[in-house]
């Protein structure tokens, strides 16, 4: 595949998963799957560009955001599960609830 229809493809799970977070409202684990897919999509675009100029430092960073998104993600599911087990529910609109 080409340089352009490559960056295509990563523009658009881009925008994909922007729209996830944005237009999500009701479902918090759908919110953290829209996340990862735009770490994801930015991973690749690093990738990518790093192919294409023949250098490391892109990869580099891509595995970097992917230990950050692993332990975010896992970070995340955490706090999720003991909301759940908190209020036994995973509605978004009553995360205030967690203030100290």
């Amino acid at each position: 595949m080409s340089f352009i229809t490559l960056f295509n493809l990563c523009f658009v799970l881009f925008f994909v998963g922007l729209l996830g977070v944005i237009f999500n409202t009701k479902n918090l684990i759908l919110i953290l799957f829209s996340i990862e897919l735009l770490l994801l999509c930015v991973n690749f675009c690093f990738v990518i560009v790093s192919c294409y100029l023949d250098d490391i430092v892109g990869q580099m960073f891509s595995l970097f955001i992917l230990t950050l998104a692993a332990s975010e993600s896992a970070i995340g599911l955490a706090i999720l599960i003991s909301f759940f087990r908190l209020r036994g529910t995973l509605n978004p609109k009553i995360i205030y609830f967690l203030r100290g």
